[in-house]
């Protein structure tokens, strides 16, 4: 991975352990909002990304390129892509089970993506130093060993679940209100 992506993982970073209340590898991970654009089932041009906890520090996704998500004709918008990037590298949380929130993301594009293509994500947490998770990904064409089209790096922060109460608008205020002691046995999640 990573062929010249510069979010690289400090000295003295250390990859942290895998939450004892993660995902099983194989296990379908949940959106953490149904109307997401990256995730959800609901929202109409969606990307409906799904992903599965790998082994060790790894998850697995895939979502399938449509007419609604073109950029030049017949091919992938570049914005979109790195959307889809940072859905899966957001789903990495679930293996810390704690809540972060996008701090930077890197994306290379290697190959066009095609409308109709399904492009498969593999994902990975390669460090964390404090707050700071670093993270890498590839997506590859047509299957998980197709030619990698795009790669990506991020650094996830991790937040307190106020951060998201606070933020919300007025409307999701009321449902997030009262939440902010989430455990991690609670079922309703923000990019756990």
């Amino acid at each position: 991975m990573s062929r010249g992506l510069s979010i690289n993982p400090p000295a003295g970073a250390t990859v942290p352990p895998r939450h004892p209340q993660a995902p099983a590898p194989g296990s379908l991970l949940g959106s953490h909002n149904p109307d997401c654009y990256g995730c959800g089932a609901s929202h109409p041009a969606g990307l409906h990304l799904i992903a599965y906890s790998g082994e060790d520090m790894t998850i697995n996704a895939k979502f399938t390129v449509t007419e609604v998500h073109q950029g030049a004709p017949g091919l992938a918008h570049g914005g979109l892509l790195s959307c889809a990037f940072d859905e899966a590298l957001g789903k990495l949380m679930w293996l810390v089970r704690q809540p972060a929130v996008t701090g930077k993301l890197e994306t290379s594009f290697l190959l066009p993506v095609p409308v109709g293509t399904t492009l498969f994500i593999e994902a990975e947490i390669v460090g964390q130093e404090g707050r700071k998770i670093y993270c890498k990904a590839e997506g590859r064409l047509g299957s998980k060993e197709g030619a990698v089209a795009v790669e990506a790096a991020a650094i996830f922060i991790v937040v307190p679940m106020e951060h998201f109460v606070s933020n919300a608008p007025e409307g999701f205020r009321d449902i997030l209100a009262g939440r902010t002691d989430l455990s991690i046995d609670t079922e309703f999640e923000i990019n756990p």
